[in-house]
């Protein structure tokens, strides 16, 4: 499911400011990328059996290469997953997401969009 908030998508970094900025807002990129392209993921866990949420921000290299950390990122759109083990993330609009949950990610989604508007002036 794609999180509505505008300000994150298309927005440009460097690779390694992205990944401390992102880190201090709890999106970790851990060995989710390859030499074009990145993945961070902020876990949340659930009370259902085998079930855990991810709000995901994929990003692609504009230039330079990602293994060799000199990339320059541009972000997508944050998407919520939900995560079935063990077969992986599904974020499908057929799944069905609790409102609260849906309610927390917009809120988490916001807090890094506003740093991120902090952080490009």
């Amino acid at each position: 499911m794609k999180i509505e908030v505008n300000g994150i998508e298309d927005s440009i970094f460097d690779l390694k400011p992205l990944d401390h900025f992102m880190g201090e807002h709890a999106f970790i990129r851990a060995g989710q990328w390859d030499y074009d392209r990145v993945t961070y993921d902020y876990k949340i866990g659930s009370k259902e059996k085998n079930i855990t949420y991810y709000i995901r921000i994929l990003g692609y290299a504009v230039e330079g290469d990602v293994d060799r950390g000199n990339a320059v990122i541009k972000l997508m759109a944050p998407l919520l997953g939900k995560h079935y083990y063990p077969h992986g993330i599904e974020y499908g609009e057929s799944e069905d997401f609790p409102k609260s949950l849906v309610e927390r990610a917009t809120g988490i989604v916001e807090k890094l969009k506003l740093d991120i508007e902090n952080y490009k002036q």
